[in-house]
């Protein structure tokens, strides 16, 4: 496993910090989840099992090992010195007088340990006006255009999927594969410093440049697409499918299939952005394509044609897909007291000459607080003070 023998300290919460050591776990980095005595608040999102531990903190938090601890007491600094010690990276998504007041800043984590890496994930970064503010993901979609050209009829819609908290957390998984390199060369670690905002914008640059450099306002385009066309959402006789024909030989495919060859020969259809101006006559002609099959027809029929398509699924319906199934992705994971086996979708990527490490369920509250404690020096009787005192 690549990353067998990197230690990792997670303070993260929800999913932009805790994502980040799901990633380096699912390689073999030993992740070490940091939570209160109690369990933190993002464990209880969602409820799925007896204990309330919800359904994202089963994803966020396979493959970790879970301490209880008060990191603001002076034995939780002193346990938290210690772990440093031998930490490779710490995790911690919050902004930096909180991280300063926890002895998280990079400073005084660089003078305990100089090989460190930090990982922050803050809502808008750390500068500007806004630093110290805080955020969701539903906050970066909005600042970044995406609410904007995603709603329909005067209405701006968020996407409910929690996209640019996952992209931050890959950026900043990305950041720490470039920092644990460049300090093979040095000996030294750095920050690695992400910001929903910014990923926010990195994911909608497309957008801002064309408005940059067009001085185009496309408007809430709601399923459609400006850049390209037929790119929607249509009913069939049975449940909806989603196309999106980009490029001109795709657009030819298309209209030979909808019995409109003549369409790839309109001069306005002529290309991607001519054809995303006129989405909604093409739209139409899809719409009529698609209402005489069932969605297994039309999907065969796009399919066959080499026509991008897809069909509209619910949540419940996802994981049962049999290309779902065909690649693997799901790793059934059981939780002490858990309404049944947590459907687990691991880093979704495979590398040819290296594995994942074997799924492991979420650890339950402060599941191995002995055994990391006592991996740190720590006797069953101070052990057992600690926890007397609620410290752990």
């Amino acid at each position: 496993m690549p990353l067998k023998g990197i230690r990792v300290l997670d303070f993260g919460r929800y999913i932009a910090g805790p994502y980040v050591g799901a990633l380096l776990a699912d390689y073999g980095a030993d992740v070490i989840r940091i939570e209160a005595p109690g369990g933190n608040e993002d464990r209880f999102s969602v409820p799925v099992a007896e204990d309330g531990s919800g359904a994202m903190f089963l994803q966020m938090n396979r493959n970790k090992r879970c301490l209880t601890l008060k990191p603001g007491s002076d034995e939780g600094r002193a346990i938290v010195r210690k772990l440093i010690a031998s930490a490779d990276v710490v995790i911690a998504n919050m902004p930096d007088g909180a991280l300063v007041k926890l002895g998280l800043d990079y400073p005084t984590l660089s003078e305990l340990n100089p090989r460190v890496i930090l990982v922050t994930a803050s809502a808008f970064g750390i500068e500007g006006p806004l630093a110290q503010h805080v955020g969701f993901d539903a906050v970066g979609q909005a600042m970044s255009g995406a609410v904007y050209i995603g709603g329909k009829d005067g209405e701006p819609a968020r996407a409910q999927v929690n996209y640019v908290d996952f992209t931050t957390a890959l950026h900043c998984a990305f950041g720490v594969m470039l920092a644990l390199r460049e300090r093979e060369v040095t000996g030294v670690g750095q920050r690695v410093s992400g910001s929903l905002l910014g990923t926010a914008l990195a994911i909608t640059n497309g957008l801002t440049i064309d408005h940059a450099l067009n001085g185009i306002d496309r408007g809430m385009m709601g399923n459609r697409a400006f850049s390209s066309a037929p790119t929607d959402i249509f009913a069939t006789q049975d449940g909806w499918i989603m196309t999106q024909v980009v490029g001109n030989p795709i657009f030819a495919r298309w209209a030979r299939l909808v019995g409109r060859p003549d369409l790839a020969d309109d001069p306005r259809f002529a290309n991607d952005t001519s054809r995303g101006g006129h989405g909604a006559e093409l739209s139409a002609v899809m719409a009529e394509w698609c209402a005489a099959r069932t969605n297994h027809q039309a999907l065969d029929e796009l399919g066959a044609a080499k026509v991008p398509a897809g069909p509209v699924l619910k949540p419940a319906e996802a994981l049962a897909h049999p290309q779902v199934a065909a690649t693997g992705l799901v790793d059934p994971m059981e939780y002490p007291g858990g309404f049944g086996p947590a459907p687990v979708v691991r880093t979704p990527i495979t590398l040819s000459a290296s594995g994942k490490a074997a799924p492991l369920r979420a650890p339950y509250v402060g599941e191995h607080s002995d055994a990391i404690l006592a991996e740190l020096g720590y006797d069953a009787e101070a052990i057992g003070a600690l926890r007397a005192q609620n410290i752990i």
